[in-house]
């Protein structure tokens, strides 16, 4: 069953989650954003801080498994090349990359690496403006494509207004419009680009459904979290069990400029207020940051989440996180998307 384990940033999906992952068959991702901030160096050298972890860690979900590998890395980082050169250099299988059109990523890779590339993007169109820009200036074309829906957690690549119209914006009805937009390219050069569908994939019905509608497979992030191998803290993955309904869901203001969904907590309703003031910062790690006009430090708060730090620092979410009831096995948890996906699925549908 294609099912892609969504990167998650601050220390979220690490060599342990992801290595668990592609040992069931599918691929498991790590997140480069925020590697380096459990370095006892990143105070001092956040730079080399990042590059060292990055390398530790591939190198150590590489000795736990022969699956399939990849890794997350944001177009919005500061150091996104160098991310870029690492994962290249420690052999990782396929980059997913988001958070910003990544239009210069072929340009970061040497002729003939093996390394595949994923953008991710959360519209037909977008998938195929990404497909053009690639083709003239590198003469190259995505591996695969995500197409994150706006039910996903973190970062989202909607606006708040469509965010507010989020019926518009079915998951679906996002894939079939990016199946005919890369129609045309896919016919002009004798290739097929599989579509990996996220963002509120839940249930192997979900699956299923994201396959008839012309997705090659899915991307999902919040359901592992629940694991046992996911690299969080067990204060982290409790707040996922303690959210009971929709409502314990939010959508924010990232410091980043992008709303984002997380799991309500004392720590962002103090935000919400106006409570929190701004830290220095040590590392601009994020293009678009502001650190003099942030709140607060969003790569701080979400490092102490991961640690389970709850009451300085929030944990991101998809929207369905509030029906997760247990923490299991990466691998049940597969096996049980994979018996209701087969059972669910009917064929791909027509989606002319």
């Amino acid at each position: 069953m294609p099912i892609v384990q969504g990167g998650m940033g601050v220390g979220i999906s690490l060599d342990g989650l992801a290595a668990a992952v592609a040992d069931t068959g599918g691929i498991g991702v790590i997140s480069s954003a925020g590697v380096g901030m459990f370095e006892p160096s990143w105070d001092t050298d956040s730079k080399q801080a990042n590059i060292d972890a990055l390398r530790r860690v591939i190198q150590a979900a590489r000795a736990k498994t022969k699956g399939i590998l990849g890794i997350n890395i944001m177009v919005a980082l500061t150091d996104f090349e160098d991310m870029v050169r690492i994962a290249v250099e420690e052999g990782i299988d396929i980059i997913f990359s988001g958070a910003g059109l990544p239009l210069s990523l072929p340009g970061l890779i040497e002729k003939g690496a093996a390394t595949k590339l994923a953008p991710i993007i959360s519209s037909g169109r977008a998938a195929a403006l990404v497909c053009k820009a690639w083709w003239k200036r590198y003469s190259r074309l995505p591996d695969a494509i995500v197409l994150e829906g706006p039910l996903a957690g973190g970062h989202l690549g909607f606006s708040r207004d469509e965010l507010g119209r989020i019926e518009d914006f079915g998951l679906v009805k996002l894939i079939r419009e990016a199946v005919a937009a890369l129609r045309p390219v896919e016919e002009e050069h004798g290739v097929k680009i599989p579509i990996i569908a996220g963002g509120g994939v839940f249930t192997g019905a979900d699956i299923a459904a994201a396959l008839e509608a012309g997705a090659a497979g899915v991307q999902m992030a919040t359901r592992f979290v629940a694991t046992n191998e996911c690299d969080a803290s067990d204060a982290f993955k409790q707040s996922y069990l303690n959210a009971k309904g929709p409502e314990d869901l939010v959508l924010i203001n990232s410091p980043v400029g992008l709303p984002g969904r997380a799991i309500n907590n004392e720590f962002l309703e103090k935000s919400a207020r106006g409570e929190t003031t701004p830290i220095r910062c040590t590392y601009h790690c994020l293009k678009t940051c502001r650190p003099s006009q942030s709140p607060y430090c969003i790569a701080r708060a979400l490092t102490n989440a991961k640690i389970g730090k709850l009451g300085e620092g929030f944990a991101f979410a998809g929207a369905n996180a509030w029906r997760i009831d247990e923490i299991v096995p990466v691998a049940s948890l597969v096996e049980e998307l994979v018996t209701e996906a087969t059972a669910a699925y009917h064929g791909p549908a027509n989606v002319e």
